[in-house]
Parts: C-alpha cells; sequence; structure tokens
C-alpha cells in the first residue's frame, strides 16, 4: 500500500519577534487525506506556524513545500490561491452583510457588470445547505449567534475557496455538542476526498475523536509529531513539559462549604428579562464556586450580563448586600463590587490597540473615575502584580495585547477584573481556548478566591472542570434555570437535566 503524499511540508521554520522566538526550527508535515491536529500551550507556537503558512508571517529561515514543490507564501490571498483556506478562532466576517455575501465575498456572480443576486443566494444556500443549518442566507449575518457565524466561516472556507487544505483554528469553541458533531460529519467527508486538514483545539476529547495525527509544540519548538493512539496522560505531560502530578492533585477545598455567610452577597429573585432570559432565582454566597451548565444558547451568559447589568431585567429583582438594586450598568456593578469576564474577549474583553499595562488598569480606572488617575508608578505595580500572578507569558507590560496569544489576551482580561478586587467574580467560559496548563491555572485561582471570601460564577461548556470547581452547579436549558445540584452531582445527571431528561 503506497504511502500517503505530504500535501504540506515545513521544514526549519524559524520566526522571532520583538523578545520572543515564536518558532526555532520547526518541521510539520500534513498528508492528503489527513486530519492532523497541532497542540500545545498557548505561545507553544501554534497560531505563528498556522500564520508563516498562510502567509499572514514570513519565516525568518524555512522552507514550505506545497505539493512537492517549494513556494513562498507572500500574503492570505495568495494561500488561497494555492488552495490553502483558513478558518480562525476568532471569527472575520462582516456582520452587516447578508450570509450570502460573506460565503461568496469576493467570487460574487454577475450578470450584465452586476451582481447577480438571485444566483448568489443560491451559491451560498447550496453550501450551506451542505452544513444541514437553517439559515436564511439572505439575512444579515448579525442577526446571529456566534456559532451559527463560525459555521458560515467554515461554508465559505470548503464550499467557496476550494481547498486543498483547510486549516481549522478553534473551530469548535463556539459550537455545542450537536454542531461540532455536524462540523465532523463534514471534515471525514473532506478527508475521504483526499483534502488535508489542520486542526488546531484545545480540547483532548475532539483530537482523540477526530484526528489522524498530533504535533506537538513546545515554547516554540517542536516536541514531536505522533499518531493519534499517544495515550492521553503522555499527550498532555508532554504539552506541558511537566508531570501531571499538579492537575491530578487537584480538588474542591471541603473546608470552605463550613465558612458561608447567612446572607447572600447577591440574590437573585424572578430575574429575567421578556425574550431574553425566564424568570430565574439564583443566590451568590461568600466562600463558593456556583457552576453554571448549559449548552450553547441556553441563557448562561444573559443571566450573567442581566446580573452584571449589561442589560436591565423587566422582570423581578436583584438584591446586593441586601439592598435591592435599582441602576443597572456595568459601571455601578463596578461600584458595588461585582466583576464579569465576558465569554467573546475579542468583541467584549481587550483592547487590541493598547498595552497589556493599559488594559489591565482600564476598569479599576474606570471605578475610581477619570479624575482620580492612577500614577504611571501605580500603574506598573498592578501590571507587574499580574502577570506575575497568572503567568501571562510577555516580554514587557508595554507589549501590545494584540501581540499575545489568545490564551494569554484571556489571562489580560482575567487581571483586569481581579485588580479591581472583586467580591463576585462572574467568569463567562474563562478557559475556552486556553491551553491544559493554562487552566489548571485558572481553576486553581478560581477556588483561591473562593476561600479568601469571594463568591465566583464559573460559566463553562465543559463539565468536568464545572464539577472540579464547583460547591453548586446550576443547570440552564431555553433560556431557563431547570435545576441546581450540590457539588457531589455526577456528570450523567447534569447531561440529563441539560438535554431535559432529568
Amino acid at each position: 500500500m503506497n504511502e500517503p503524499r505530504n500535501i504540506v511540508k515545513m521544514s526549519g521554520i524559524v520566526k522571532t519577534f520583538p523578545g520572543v522566538v515564536a518558532l526555532d526550527d520547526v518541521d510539520f508535515a500534513l498528508r492528503s487525506g489527513e486530519i492532523h491536529a497541532i497542540m500545545g500551550e498557548n505561545g507553544a507556537g501554534k497560531s505563528t506556524l498556522i500564520k508563516v503558512l498562510t502567509g499572514v508571517e514570513q519565516p525568518d529561515k524555512g522552507t514550505i513545500e506545497l505539493d512537492g514543490q517549494v513556494v513562498q507564501v507572500r500574503s492570505p490571498q495568495h494561500s488561497q490561491e494555492l488552495g490553502i483556506s483558513t478558518v480562525y478562532q476568532e471569527v472575520n466576517l462582516c456582520t452587516n452583510i447578508s450570509v450570502a455575501e460573506n460565503i461568496v465575498l469576493g467570487q460574487e456572480p454577475r450578470r450584465f457588470g452586476s451582481i447577480h443576486w438571485r444566483k448568489m443566494n443560491e451559491m451560498a444556500q447550496e453550501a450551506i445547505n451542505r452544513l444541514s443549518i437553517d439559515v436564511d442566507v439572505t439575512q444579515p449575518l448579525g442577526n446571529y449567534s456566534v456559532a451559527i457565524q463560525q459555521m458560515v466561516a467554515i461554508t465559505r472556507a470548503l464550499e467557496v475557496l476550494s481547498a486543498k487544505v483547510l486549516v481549522l483554528d478553534e473551530p469548535t469553541s463556539s459550537l455545542d455538542i450537536h454542531e461540532t458533531n455536524l462540523l465532523f460529519d463534514v471534515v471525514r467527508t473532506l478527508k475521504n476526498e483526499g483534502i488535508g486538514i489542520i486542526f488546531i483545539t484545545h480540547f483532548l476529547d475532539q483530537v482523540y475523536q477526530i484526528a489522524d495525527r498530533i504535533t506537538i509544540l513546545r515554547n516554540g519548538i517542536l516536541v514531536g509529531t505522533y499518531e493519534a493512539s499517544l495515550p492521553r496522560v503522555e499527550l498532555v505531560a508532554k504539552m506541558l513539559g511537566r508531570s501531571l502530578t499538579e492537575l491530578d492533585a487537584m480538588s474542591k477545598v471541603k473546608s470552605r462549604e463550613e465558612e458561608k455567610d447567612e446572607l447572600p452577597l447577591v440574590e437573585a429573585k424572578g430575574l429575567g428579562l421578556a425574550g431574553v432570559l425566564e424568570p430565574v432565582d439564583l443566590e451568590l454566597n461568600a466562600n463558593e464556586v456556583l457552576g453554571i451548565a448549559g449548552l450553547l444558547g441556553s441563557g448562561r451568559t444573559e443571566m450573567a450580563g442581566l446580573i452584571f447589568g449589561i442589560d436591565s431585567p423587566d422582570d423581578g429583582s436583584l438584591i446586593v448586600d441586601g439592598k435591592k438594586v435599582t441602576k443597572f450598568s456595568p459601571l455601578e456593578s463596578l461600584k458595588r463590587r461585582i466583576a464579569l469576564t465576558p465569554e467573546d474577549r475579542k468583541a467584549q474583553g481587550v483592547v487590541e490597540d493598547l498595552t497589556i499595562r493599559e488594559n489591565i488598569i482600564l476598569a479599576l480606572q474606570a471605578r475610581y473615575g477619570w479624575f482620580k488617575f492612577l500614577s504611571p508608578q501605580k500603574q506598573n505595580e498592578i501590571a507587574d502584580e499580574y502577570i506575575q500572578l497568572l503567568g501571562i507569558v510577555t516580554p514587557s507590560p508595554e507589549q501590545l495585547v494584540r501581540n499575545l496569544s489568545g490564551g494569554n489576551q484571556q489571562k489580560v482580561i482575567l487581571a483586569r477584573w481581579l485588580a479591581t478586587n472583586p467580591r463576585v467574580l462572574i467568569m463567562d467560559e474563562p478557559t475556552r481556548g486556553i491551553d491544559v496548563g493554562a487552566k489548571a491555572e485558572i481553576q486553581k485561582l478560581v477556588m483561591q478566591l473562593a476561600e479568601e471570601g469571594k463568591s465566583c460564577v464559573f460559566i463553562s461548556s465543559e463539565l468536568e472542570e464545572v464539577l472540579r470547581v464547583s460547591d453548586r452547579v446550576a443547570v440552564m436549558r431555553d433560556r431557563r434555570k431547570v435545576a441546581e445540584y450540590a457539588s457531589d452531582v455526577d456528570e450523567t445527571t447534569l447531561i440529563q437535566a441539560m438535554a431535559g431528561e432529568a
């Protein structure tokens, strides 16, 4: 039997940025008809390797071969011309134009010198139908959820750009289980057609579910390429470059269950907003972590937004420290020492054109008011403290946030809200797109904050980590709270409640 041919071969790739060696003599090969996962901690070099392959960055050294021919990928557009299509972790589409326009952008069918709208819509509908998504392609993309926007981006890459190589950079981070399985069905079809697929993810289950081979990077260096039969413990150990003792030893601190105050820090009574969230009852107590489980669209994020004041409820009440809240806004919540790390770090989190220091002090400065300006010395002290506490990988606090990996950007957002010294910290998907090591660090920090007397709300799609850190778990379904369990609940029970079978 013939060995599958290499459709991509990258040899001796070196890429440096000021103060950082992002890739150091890295080799990578992708076969035709293969799903090849690239894994590693944030800052390991995964995204940089993809940027070099797709022409976003030019390598300092090394060569790239496509179908055995050495090429210089000059730009992302050139990479598309070469048959390399990419779907990045953050959706980069135009939300103000229609789904159809997004799908065929740059390749619109024309008639008599103008866009042939009917033909364009038919092309887009045919493309989207392959993913079995119920979408009206004539509607603005912004009318749809982040998950649907992600699927539209994938549709564009798969159907319109006629890829020989498909790069999926965290494509499932905004998808629920059904949508993920749907995507995987499509990916397997493409694999059978001989397309080479590069799959970057932090979800270990998904790697073992779909990948044929795994390449591991650490600190810009190639650790190795392995068959997907590599045991999980070995995979994680190779990614971290250390033993799993720290991860295995993590467990909830039961002693804090006896330290709760009688009065809840925050109490929601029938809190709701028509069309957004059905009335919900919820208590947030000091010295504990409340986990929120639920599928995408279950109301998790909407509930967090109401408590933080992003939206104003039209039903029920919110009581903080025994007093009914009458003013709902993020600034008022900051004054009440309630903080929220948002789910969408790109749209609602980091300010990419600001430095790490400026991003970290942003919320604290807003709480103080702009007439009580934090001194440069105080700003640097705060930034240095949280860079060290959270292990933010950067040569300097003055590094622009746009130059950080996604995981380190997430840590900057967390640092921003920790700097306000909140009594209540609501975290919406704080570990999404975060590597295994960073997940462990954030989970430990959450439990430490609870031990210090704070109330933490931990929202995550990963039930395993919800169960690990939480003292109680509330389950959301169809925009309402459907159940609440103690920390000893098992994963099966949660899944049944989320699915409506409990």
